[in-house]
């Protein structure tokens, strides 16, 4: 938080982009003054001068109750504003097309937006029977899904239980529990990529992987296919395969996004 970096004369312009960043990271249950300075390393003056600065243009947002601390409706319509056109997402466009390529089967791209993963993009394979199990801008509970189990698998599992406690209702109304969830997390991390088989759609399957874009942001890949055509022995060659991709294509986008 407090590393200039190489460019001179932004030291509050860094401390207040890098309050924003634990902002978002806390965004759900909100964040205290004092998690505040524990995550910066900022003196009580300086955060609180900070906080003040981004409640009054309203990048954040203060309960009244809690005094806890949230972004605010700008820091929404700047991310609902990027979201439209990104150069991030005009890079993942031509890979995730290259993907359905590969593979021949629907490509869905998804971006963890809080406690929910959003889709961005999809692609449809050369496979004769298409699967749509999600629209662009439509969002699902993380850990729904082979793109939301890939993204909630990279979490801390005390952030997963923090997670499914806030939305137990909505993951027992589809028969999700928390020991399955747990379960299905742990054979994520083991295999390097997420497997689900008739968990939303009857005779759908779908493989994922999850990987970092930036020190904030995280997205997944997902291929989806009928599940005769994406048994067992497929999904372990697909989901190798997408895993290698994905990694491979991180490394060189974040190589090329370092100063």
């Amino acid at each position: 938080m407090n590393n200039l970096g190489s460019t001179g004369g932004t030291q509050s312009m860094r401390r207040a982009l890098g309050l924003l960043r634990v902002l978002a990271q806390h965004q759900e249950d909100g964040i205290d003054l004092q998690g505040v300075m524990a995550a910066t390393g900022l003196e009580r003056s300086t955060a609180h001068r900070l906080l003040s600065c981004l409640l009054e243009e309203q990048f954040a947002e203060r309960d009244r109750a809690t005094r806890r601390y949230r972004l605010g409706v700008d820091s929404m319509q700047l991310g609902f504003a990027a979201l439209r056109r990104t150069p991030l997402l005009d890079a993942l466009r031509p890979f995730a097309q290259k993907l359905a390529r590969l593979s021949g089967d629907t490509v869905f791209l998804v971006i963890r937006q809080g406690d929910y993963a959003l889709c961005l993009l999809r692609e449809a394979g050369s496979f004769p029977v298409k699967v749509f199990t999600i629209d662009q801008g439509e969002r699902r509970l993380l850990g729904v899904g082979a793109g939301g189990l890939a993204l909630m698998a990279a979490l801390p599992d005390d952030e997963i239980a923090a997670l499914y406690a806030r939305h137990a209702a909505s993951y027992a109304q589809i028969r999700v529990s928390s020991t399955a969830l747990m379960k299905a997390v742990r054979q994520t991390r083991n295999a390097g990529y997420s497997e689900i088989v008739d968990t939303i759609t009857p005779g759908v399957s779908g493989v994922g992987v999850a990987f970092p874009v930036s020190e904030l942001t995280w997205v997944a890949f997902s291929f989806g296919a009928i599940s005769s055509r994406l048994d067992a022995p497929r999904r372990a060659q697909m989901g190798a395969m997408l895993n290698a991709e994905c990694q491979a294509w991180a490394q060189d986008y974040l190589g090329q996004a370092a100063p």
